[in-house]
């Protein structure tokens, strides 16, 4: 997953990235981008969302003393992954978890500041004091608590897709081109593992092909230069949505785990975070965000402080 976006950190798309992106994008103007104008093709609405909250000062007591003053969260943040944080086509940075994180804020009375790192950078970040919080999809992990604390939001998986009409199976994909996105767990240990099963049973080798972003994988499934793709469960769903038809699920989510907001260890931000997920959680906004962007199968009824299960 996002190494879940996971246990492998993601890396920072490389130079050329761009120009990559547009050209298969001029070849499919119903592939998956980053584009309003391409969601507008495909019936898909990448515009942020509001919830209707005011400040809780119970909760917003909590925050520590330099954030009350400061009356700002510094949020470190890797782009794109959508619908999770991404660019829309005015270059504002969008999506379910800065929606979610923008709605904190109205129970925090503070202002989220989103600033761009590179991935595997953002916890360092958080640990040296640089952010407050690092927001970027991150599963939180057992060896990631011996770091930050991890405050959770969201719950996800892994999840194949397929070209639509097609039957592809995820536990015997043996011979076949699947598309990953770099450095994620999908690239570096659910895929390879299951192509060493592959191997190790006499058969052909998953064709592992590893693009620098998941739009470009996206479009590698629904161009037909690969056969399927894997990815974190929220991303494939939302994927499958932009695609106008083109791909579907192939087979079950599998492999899911909390996500969470990295924070500094012993920190009074980590109660008041997740005394702001809950509230929102309990009086139906968290509900509402996530059905905006349809991520809400991923869902949680509860926030809890280092929820790892691994």
């Amino acid at each position: 997953m996002r190494d879940h976006r996971s246990v492998r950190p993601r890396g920072w798309r490389l130079p050329g990235v761009l120009t990559l992106l547009l050209a298969v994008i001029a070849l499919v103007v119903a592939g998956c981008s980053n584009d309003e104008n391409d969601s507008a093709a495909l019936g898909a609405d990448i515009s942020p969302t509001t919830v209707d909250v005011a400040k809780v000062e119970a909760i917003a007591s909590l925050l520590p003393a330099d954030i009350k003053q400061s009356g700002k969260l510094i949020v470190g943040v890797n782009v794109p992954y959508s619908p999770n944080e991404f660019k829309n086509a005015d270059g504002q940075i969008v999506g379910f978890d800065v929606d979610l994180m923008n709605a904190i804020g109205k129970v925090l009375g503070i202002t989220p500041d989103f600033r761009e790192a590179q991935f595997d950078k953002i916890i360092p970040s958080v640990v040296a004091g640089t952010y407050n919080v690092g927001m970027s999809s991150f599963t939180d992990t057992k060896e990631r608590e011996q770091q930050v604390d991890f405050v959770t939001y969201f719950n996800a998986g892994v999840q194949w897709a397929q070209r639509t009409g097609e039957s592809i199976d995820p536990n015997n994909a043996c011979g076949k081109k699947v598309a990953v996105q770099s450095h994620t767990v999908e690239a570096d240990e659910e895929v390879p593992a299951k192509s060493k099963a592959c191997t190790d049973a006499g058969k052909a080798a998953i064709d592992i092909q590893k693009f620098d972003s998941q739009d470009a994988a996206t479009n590698a499934l629904i161009l037909g230069k690969v056969d399927a793709m894997s990815a974190d469960s929220p991303v494939t769903a939302y994927a499958i949505g932009r695609s106008g038809g083109k791909i579907e699920a192939a087979g079950q989510v599998f492999d899911s785990a909390p996500y969470g907001y990295a924070v500094q260890k012993g920190s009074s931000l980590a109660q008041a975070l997740q005394q702001a997920v809950q509230y929102l959680i309990d009086n139906g906004q968290y509900e509402a965000i996530a059905k905006h962007w349809n991520v809400q199968e991923g869902t949680i009824q509860k926030s809890v402080i280092n929820g790892a299960t691994s």
